[in-house]
């Protein structure tokens, strides 16, 4: 198979996947809407991140040497990998965010559900995971637009945790 057919393969692939990611992310979507349901965040980051990696690896396709090129043509596997690695690092630069570890006006704020009166517990933390939200539509805007970048820019999220496990140091 020349370069050429293993890039137009590939490319294919992407185009699959990257769809079927979008097909997911309006799903979730319609579906939250149609059951009046509140629709968990912390997928929507998932989903955000997977697209971000996929396309992150359509930028770089035509710059992948033969034997990576050959390596993703080989297996759907491998060109999962870098989108599920997306994925976790947008759910790290979430928690970051929720954490407040990182404060500006470029970064989300959150609104978050007061504790229990019986405190701390199980229901609580349900609780927090189904009732913390982007505290404005802007908010909204910058975690959608903070977790495709943490797809997209794969060494994103490892700098921002070295950076501030050197600040503990």
């Amino acid at each position: 198979m020349s370069r050429m057919e293993r890039l137009h393969l590939l490319t294919r692939r992407l185009i699959i996947l990257t769809a079927i990611a979008l097909a997911f992310f309006v799903a979730l979507f319609g579906f939250a809407l149609l059951l009046n349901e509140r629709l968990m965040i912390s997928w929507l980051v998932f989903i955000c991140g997977i697209i971000g990696g996929f396309v992150s690896i359509q930028q770089r396709v035509k710059n992948i040497a033969d034997n990576e090129l050959e390596l993703l043509c080989g297996s759907w596997f491998q060109i999962l990998l870098v989108p599920i690695f997306g994925a976790v690092f947008s759910l790290v630069l979430y928690c970051i965010f929720l954490s407040g570890l990182l404060n500006s006006d470029i970064f989300p704020k959150f609104y978050f559900p007061q504790p229990l009166a019986s405190g701390p517990d199980s229901k609580f933390v349900v609780k927090v995971l189904r009732e913390t939200y982007p505290s404005t539509g802007p908010d909204l805007a910058k975690l959608i637009f903070w977790s495709f970048v943490a797809g997209f820019a794969e060494r994103l999220v490892p700098q921002i945790i070295t950076n501030i496990t050197n600040k503990i140091k």
